[in-house]
């Protein structure tokens, strides 16, 4: 799709790629039932609902289930053939060799993440729109959270990281250029990592 020059064009990357080990064996967290959705299809649903102009699904673990879920959405996909090593990094350096230059930054979401409203994504995406701020992250009690906000420039550091590093020691290898936004909810630090989580969390039916 075509941007005017001076537009911003965010890309949502949902990292969707991962063994997920704390769950137990037997389920894949992004699979899990949350609703009448998946916990990824709920994710996908809430960004559907923001401001993102496109959205990207990276697969690893469980790719075909993952897939089906994305396109079933009209979301493009992106397999990992790392997934199973640093899932996260590796992923989200996946997605971003791949986005055009319409790109002006990636909104990184974990696709465990089904709790996070679509004006939480607006709110950490509106800083890149309104000032072309490159690095945003988004607060709550004093903690930072999910999802970040990367901007373009960044992206060549971004890809030169060491396989065992994470997205964040990119923030805070720049925390003076950090815009941290305050967000009035905790859903930017819930993410369904253990089976507890995910049962406290997870929408009770009746």
């Amino acid at each position: 799709f075509a941007m005017n020059s001076g537009e911003t064009g965010i890309t949502a990357v949902v990292l969707a790629a991962g063994l997920g080990r704390r769950m137990g064996e037997e389920a894949t967290k992004q699979l899990l039932p949350w609703g009448k959705r998946t916990v990824l299809g709920q994710t996908l649903f809430n960004l559907q609902q923001s401001a993102a102009n496109e959205l990207m699904v990276v697969s690893g673990h469980e790719r075909v289930a993952v897939e089906a879920i994305a396109h079933q959405m009209g979301i493009v996909t992106q397999f990992n053939p790392q997934f199973a090593t640093g899932e996260m990094l590796s992923s989200l350096k996946t997605a971003v060799s791949q986005l055009g230059g319409h790109v002006t930054a990636v909104l990184v979401v974990l696709a465990d993440q089904p709790m996070v409203e679509p004006t939480t994504y607006d709110q950490i995406m509106q800083p890149h729109r309104a000032t072309q701020t490159m690095l945003v992250a988004p607060q709550n009690n004093g903690c930072r959270g999910n999802p970040v906000l990367i901007g373009r420039p960044h992206y060549g550091e971004l890809l030169s990281l060491p396989a065992n590093a994470a997205p964040r020691h990119l923030l805070q290898r720049h925390q003076t250029a950090l815009k941290l936004i305050p967000v009035h909810t905790d859903s930017i630090h819930r993410d369904l990592d253990t089976p507890e989580a995910y049962e406290k969390w997870r929408p009770k039916t009746g």
